[in-house]
Formats: structure tokens, C-alpha cells, sequence
């Protein structure tokens, strides 16, 4: 396994870790603040915004290079 290949797969490892840790947070904070429902959607709508932009982003990204 060369570097390219070990960093291409820690990456996508790390950052999903990083996705499910940040929904943790999100989840705890809203627990914490008690938000209600609205207030839990709202948060977790903005999150997975930026998660479906990072992921169109990446998709994009690869459709382009081929």
C-alpha cells in the first residue's frame, strides 16, 4: 500500500468519524439547551447541509477528472 492509497482511505475513515462525532455534539447540545423538536431539526438540517455540500463537492470533484 503506498501513501496516496493509505491517505486516500484514512481520510474518508477520519472524516466520517469526524461526521458521526459532530452529530454527537449537535445532539448533546440540543439535549443540553433543550431545544424542543423545531430546535433539534433546525440543528441537524444546518449540519447535514454542510455534510451534503462537502459531499457534492468531493462527487463533483471526481465526476470532473474523469
Amino acid at each position: 500500500m503506498n501513501e496516496a492509497v493509505f491517505s486516500q482511505i484514512a481520510m474518508l475513515v477520519l472524516l466520517t468519524g469526524l461526521i458521526i462525532w459532530m452529530g454527537f455534539i449537535v445532539w448533546d447540545l440540543a439535549k443540553k439547551s433543550q431545544a424542543g423538536r423545531f430546535g433539534t431539526i433546525a440543528l441537524f438540517t444546518v449540519l447535514g447541509a454542510g455534510v451534503v455540500g462537502f459531499i457534492v463537492k468531493t462527487v463533483m470533484v471526481e465526476v470532473m477528472q474523469l
